[in-house]
C-alpha cells in the first residue's frame, strides 16, 4: 500500500518562497505519476504540478514560471518549489500518486500567502 506525507506548508508573504516534499512510502515509486494538487473552499481541486513514471512534467496555468517540481528517485520524494507566492496561490496542498486505478492521496498540507 502506499502511503503519501506531505510537508512544508506554512505562513509566508507574497513574493516569498515555500518548498513542499511529498514523500512516498511503498513500492514501485517510478512507476507512479506523483504529483500536487491544490484546494481553496468552495473552488474544485486543481492540478499544480505533476510527474509521470517517465519523468514527464506537467504544470497548472496558474504556476507556470513560478513553481517547479523536482523528484528524487532514491529518497522517494517529489518536491514543489514555489517562488513568487501570490494571496492567490494560498490553499491547502495535497500530494497524490497515480497508476492506472491506484490512486493515493496525503493528508494535504497549508500554504498561506498574506502580506
Amino acid at each position: 500500500q502506499v502511503q503519501l506525507v506531505e510537508s512544508g506548508g506554512g505562513l509566508v508573504q507574497p513574493g516569498e518562497s515555500l518548498r513542499l516534499t511529498c514523500t512516498f512510502s511503498g513500492s514501485f515509486f517510478t512507476t507512479y505519476r506523483v504529483g500536487w494538487y491544490r484546494q481553496t473552499p468552495g473552488i474544485e481541486r486543481e492540478l499544480v504540478a505533476d510527474i509521470s513514471g517517465g519523468g514527464t512534467i506537467s504544470y497548472g496555468s496558474p504556476v507556470k514560471g513560478r513553481f517547479r517540481i523536482d523528484r528524487d528517485v532514491n529518497k522517494k520524494t517529489v518536491s514543489l518549489q514555489m517562488n513568487n507566492l501570490e494571496p492567490e496561490d494560498t490553499a491547502v496542498y495535497y500530494c497524490n500518486a497515480r497508476y492506472h486505478a491506484s490512486d493515493f492521496w496525503g493528508q494535504g498540507t497549508q500554504v498561506t500567502v498574506s502580506p
